[in-house]
């Protein structure tokens, strides 16, 4: 591996360190600047999807891959709830007309290295990193800033809760016109709940075609036929699809956690679910991660340096914790709290609320609409260790 010193080194390739040289790249304010990109491998698989609500145009807006105004939300023996989502749009982001997207512009600039190969983090006696590309160490200056966007599982500690967001998800296509291209289900609850908070989205890609995802909030992962057979009778029971095809497949696993990011440790910002850019209730991370890369660019023009500290609201957290309380301890399904949700409040002051973006009042208003009891005695708990002991 070439050595030469680089002003900046990112780890891993993925949303996390491309939104920030997009926007690094754009601002055109980096161009004297030297860049390294780390990843084990090329992009070039489809291997995610990135879902999110907006209201303008954002960033990435050229490549979304479709967005809905119409939402439904379903649960047992109802039938389906539109959603007044106001001046929300639900998107898609395709992974690798992202990839293709970033790594694009990326190859224009003649002052961007990538690099391919498996990353290796020492700690040394002065707390910075020692890092290595295929066993062979990484020459990384006093001046270098190291962003990190791999994530390692949290130590697990008794006061806090580690759930996981796992799905699987078909892209099916048909012969006959089985969906409604303009509208989306957000939730369908009408799936078994036995094994944890359980549901599944469709998202309509054309009349004949639609990424289908069956999605859990639980402890521990399914056994791999146990997804497949839930989406199997799902098209079947549900959407009384008999007859289609498997075009694409996804499969993920995202953090659900009130453990403690830090937003810089041992010589490195963390940044993405690395850097607690996942919202703890939801799962949902891209714009977070669009939020926290506009912020660092900002810093960096305006002050060389990002701030060490990661700048969010305790409130938000504390309701996280909460809802993750009553989640792990079985305190009431999911599948409950969310229909409670959606049947009292306007979804787009809840897409406000998911995005931390509510005023107290707001939040308020709609937290009052949930079972007082159970909140009440999970939010007393979670309340004092949150205020009081916010690093425990």
């Amino acid at each position: 591996m070439q050595q030469k010193n680089y002003d900046y080194i990112f780890l891993g390739a993925g949303c996390a360190s491309l939104s920030i040289v997009m926007r690094m790249i754009s601002s055109k304010k980096f161009t004297e600047k030297s860049f390294l990109i780390i990843d084990r491998e090329p992009k070039t698989k489809n291997d995610r999807t990135w879902c999110f609500w907006e209201k303008e145009n954002g960033f990435f807006e050229d490549i979304v891959y479709r967005k809905w105004k119409q939402l439904l939300f379903n649960t047992s023996g109802e039938s389906s709830l539109p959603l007044d989502i106001g001046s929300y749009e639900y998107k898609m982001i395709r992974g690798i007309d992202f990839y293709e997207k970033c790594f694009s512009a990326i190859k224009v600039e003649k002052n961007i290295d990538i690099e391919y190969g498996e990353i290796f983090l020492e700690e040394t006696k002065n707390k910075s990193p020692l890092i290595k590309i295929n066993n062979s160490p990484l020459a990384v200056n006093t001046n270098t800033i190291v962003f990190n966007s791999i994530f390692l599982p949290p130590k697990q500690k008794k006061d806090k809760f580690y759930l996981l967001q796992h799905f699987k998800g078909w892209i099916v296509e048909t012969t006959e016109n089985f969906f409604n291209e303009n509208q989306a289900t957000l939730m369908d609850f009408r799936v078994s709940q036995s094994e944890a908070t359980t549901f599944v989205y469709v998202l309509p890609l054309s009349s004949k075609k639609a990424l289908v995802e069956f999605t859990l909030f639980s402890e521990n992962l399914l056994a791999a036929q146990d997804y497949d057979l839930a989406l199997k009778n799902y098209l079947k029971e549900f959407l009384h699809i008999g007859t289609y095809k498997i075009s694409e497949e996804e499969f993920g696993i995202i953090p659900m956690t009130n453990a403690n990011f830090s937003l810089f440790k041992q010589g490195m910002y963390f940044i993405g679910t690395a850097g607690g850019q996942t919202k703890a209730s939801t799962g949902y991370t891209f714009k977070f991660i669009q939020k926290q890369s506009n912020k660092i660019v900002e810093e960096l023009i305006s002050a060389g340096i990002p701030s060490k500290t990661i700048n969010t609201q305790k409130r938000f957290f504390f309701y996280d914790s909460t809802l993750l309380h009553i989640l792990s301890k079985k305190l009431l399904e999911g599948k409950t709290i969310f229909s409670i949700l959606f049947k009292k409040n306007q979804a787009e002051t809840i897409f406000k609320f998911l995005d931390n973006e509510t005023t107290v009042r707001e939040e308020i208003k709609l937290l009052n609409t949930l079972p007082k009891k159970i909140f009440l005695k999970a939010g007393f708990k979670e309340f004092i260790r949150t205020i009081f002991r916010p690093d425990k």
